[in-house]
C-alpha cells in the first residue's frame, strides 16, 4: 500500500509541476496563458488592453476569394473570424530577448521595414503572427498592412481578421489592406 501511495504522490507532484511549468498557470487578473515576458521593461504608451488605441482589419468571412482560389482543391484550412486586442510587436525580438513596448518601438519599426514577422501580444501572453489575409495580393505586393504595422508598433490595438491555429502556432490574417 505504501508503494501505491508514494507512486500517487509522485505522479500528482509531477502533474502539478508540469502544469506550472507548461505556462498554463494563472496570470494576473485570473486569465490563463503563458504570461508577458519582461513586463517591467515593456511599458506601452499607445492604448491599453481595456482601451485600445484603435482598430485594425476588417471583420468578414473567414477567407477571401483569393485565398479560396489559391487553396488546395479549393479548401482552405478551417479559420474563423475573430478579434484580438494586443500589442503590435516584433515577433522575433520579443521571443528572442523579450523586448516590447515604447522602449522597443523604433527597433520594431526597423525590423518590420526589413521584413521581420509582425506579432500581436494578447494580455494573457498569447502570441499571434499577423499577416495579410488576401493570398494573391499579398504575394504580389498589392497590400500595405506592413506599413500600418510600422505606424502602430508598440501600440495596443484591436485587430480583426481570420484566426487560425495549428501545431501550437497562432496566426491572425488581417483583411482590408489592399492598395488602392
Amino acid at each position: 500500500m505504501k508503494n501505491w501511495m508514494r507512486l500517487g504522490l509522485l505522479v500528482g507532484g509531477c502533474a502539478l509541476a508540469g502544469f506550472v511549468f507548461s505556462g498554463a498557470a494563472q496570470t494576473k487578473g485570473g486569465k490563463k496563458g503563458p504570461g508577458i515576458l519582461q513586463q517591467e521593461w515593456g511599458k506601452v504608451e499607445g492604448g491599453s488592453y481595456s482601451a485600445p488605441m484603435g482598430k485594425l482589419g476588417a471583420k468578414g468571412d473567414a477567407w477571401t476569394a483569393t485565398t479560396m482560389g489559391a487553396a488546395v482543391n479549393g479548401q482552405a484550412n478551417a479559420g474563423k473570424p475573430g478579434t484580438v486586442v494586443g500589442e503590435i510587436l516584433d515577433f522575433s525580438c520579443y521571443l528572442q530577448i523579450g523586448k516590447h513596448g515604447e522602449k522597443h518601438r523604433s527597433c520594431a519599426q526597423k525590423c518590420f521595414t526589413a521584413g521581420q514577422p509582425i506579432g500581436l501580444l494578447a494580455q494573457d501572453g498569447t502570441m499571434y503572427m499577423l499577416m495579410e489575409e488576401e493570398h494573391d495580393p499579398r504575394r504580389d505586393g498589392l497590400t500595405d498592412f506592413r506599413k500600418t504595422a510600422i505606424e502602430h508598433a508598440a501600440h495596443i490595438m484591436e485587430v480583426s481578421g481570420t484566426v487560425f491555429e495549428h501545431g501550437g502556432y497562432k496566426a491572425l490574417y488581417v483583411q482590408g489592406y489592399l492598395k488602392k
